[in-house]
């Protein structure tokens, strides 16, 4: 029986940031997803895992990245990275959230970076930052990887969320659009969706919950 379910945010609530990347790639005749390379590439002690579980600065995370890329043969600073990670909010995700809290404990697991924009959505923009924070407060809990330090796909963070929720693993939802954020969750019992986009995501849920969500 669910009894919770456990939301990314970035990709989820909002559009994927890969699209920014690619966007940004083209623009400066990188190859295509070379970002995504670059974060992919050890990725339990690269800059990113650092600054998503606040080790280091955000001067530091732009230097550690910028050497990351020029190891791969383009130097990017991770400054510039940071300002594609605000995507645009997807208010059909937005309602049925608030559907599904309704019917179960809802929470958000995020990597977030704490010094890359306001809150946990990380949006630099104030309009941006003040709609994110308005579906933040849907959540009975958000848990950000840049304050308890730890990072998806560490298992140990799933465990916190169903400490919080007061929930078994087999009793949770957990919707994310990485798929090795997804698979420590599946091992531990959840049933897991990966969300390629908002219409796939909506409608793997409503099979899931067994509700009807709305147009």
């Amino acid at each position: 029986m669910i009894k919770a379910i456990l939301w990314d945010f970035g990709g989820v609530f909002t559009t994927s940031p890969f699209e920014a990347f690619n966007r940004f790639e083209a623009e400066r005749g990188l190859p295509r997803d070379f970002i995504r390379g670059i974060n992919a590439t050890n990725p339990d002690t690269n800059a990113w895992a650092q600054f998503e579980s606040s080790e280091v600065t955000v001067d530091q995370f732009d230097e550690l990245f910028r050497a990351e890329a020029r190891a791969l043969g383009h130097p990017v600073g991770g400054q510039e990275v940071l300002e594609l990670l605000s995507g645009d909010l997807r208010p059909r995700m937005v309602r049925v959230l608030e559907t599904c809290k309704a019917h179960y404990d809802v929470a958000c697991i995020t990597n977030n970076m704490k010094q890359a924009g306001d809150g946990p959505s990380m949006a630099k923009d104030p309009d941006r930052a003040a709609a994110a924070e308005q579906v933040m407060a849907l959540f009975d809990f958000v848990i950000e990887s840049s304050v308890v330090g730890i990072r998806k796909p560490n298992p140990r963070i799933y465990e916190i969320a169903c400490e919080r929720l007061g929930v078994l693993a087999d009793e949770v939802v957990f919707l994310d659009d990485l798929g090795v954020n997804l698979k420590p969750a599946r091992a531990m019992g959840m049933q897991t969706i990966k969300v390629l986009g908002e219409s796939q995501a909506i409608d793997d849920l409503a099979k899931v919950t067994g509700i009807e969500f709305p147009a």
